[in-house]
């Protein structure tokens, strides 16, 4: 098999040929981390010596159209996940693979999804998860959150969720949301639209994309940050949510 092969000092021409036979290559790795946007992942994967480069643009239209996906957005649409691969891989072949398996990973959830989610498509679901995916990075907080979510769409409330005013931003932002971004208008300001964004915010991970499909039941409509470990206080009512934004936020 060709590749590129790891030979230790003192291999005898027999056990060289047994390797060779065998096929065992290098393998090297390559992980896709959740969260990351289309973008930051297609500015890694370019600037990795090991892959091969033939991508002759590097940004995500551009690399959609060589991916065959010229009508897709492109944001979410690679699963994170490791992958191994071989010296002569393409960057191309390891993002078509990344794209394939978020695919072959979204079909398989849709197809076990919960009843009466407010969701038309595998494609919105996608999008809560990225929103899930960049509001917390506790596990066991998934699921609730997407029960947020899920029901102030269902009540025709706004989702007011500052990760997708972040990725509207775009540029301009600079680590911080001011009161006037939060009014500013754009398609991913969910103060000021209704509904989901026109797409995912980032790569979210397989737990996420369950979470949306299978979010927890229960009466909050509500979340605030609590400033300890990533954790969240969840609210029914706007009364309970202002005393715990005070508290946690305002620490009044």
């Amino acid at each position: 098999k060709a590749g590129e092969y790891h030979i230790e000092a003192g291999t005898t021409l027999p056990q060289l040929l047994d390797q060779l036979i065998a096929g065992q290559v290098i393998q090297y790795s390559f992980t896709i981390v959740e969260g990351l946007t289309a973008q930051q992942l297609i500015d890694m994967i370019t600037a990795d010596k090991r892959l091969t480069n033939t991508l002759v643009k590097s940004d995500l239209t551009d690399v959609m159209a060589a991916l065959e996906q010229a009508g897709n957005h492109g944001e979410g649409e690679f699963l994170p996940e490791t992958y191994f691969f071989t010296a002569g891989t393409t960057d191309k072949k390891l993002l078509q693979r990344a794209h394939n398996m978020m695919t072959l990973a979204l079909d398989k959830a849709w197809s076990n999804k919960a009843e009466n989610l407010p969701y038309k498509t595998p494609y919105e679901a996608l999008i809560m998860a990225s929103i899930i995916e960049k509001e917390t990075g506790i596990a066991e907080e998934r699921a609730e959150i997407a029960g947020v979510f899920v029901r102030r769409l269902q009540k025709g409330m706004r989702l007011q969720t500052d990760p997708t005013v972040i990725y509207g931003m775009g540029d301009q932002y600079k680590g911080n949301i001011r009161r006037k971004d939060l009014k500013t208008d754009t398609p991913y300001n969910t103060y000021t639209r209704y509904g989901l964004p026109p797409s995912p915010i980032a790569l979210p991970s397989k737990e996420s994309i369950d979470a949306a499909l299978h979010p927890a039941s229960g009466k909050s409509l509500y979340f605030v940050a609590t400033g300890q470990d990533g954790r969240h206080v969840f609210s029914n009512t706007l009364t309970a949510h202002n005393k715990a934004v005070r508290k946690y936020q305002l620490k009044k």
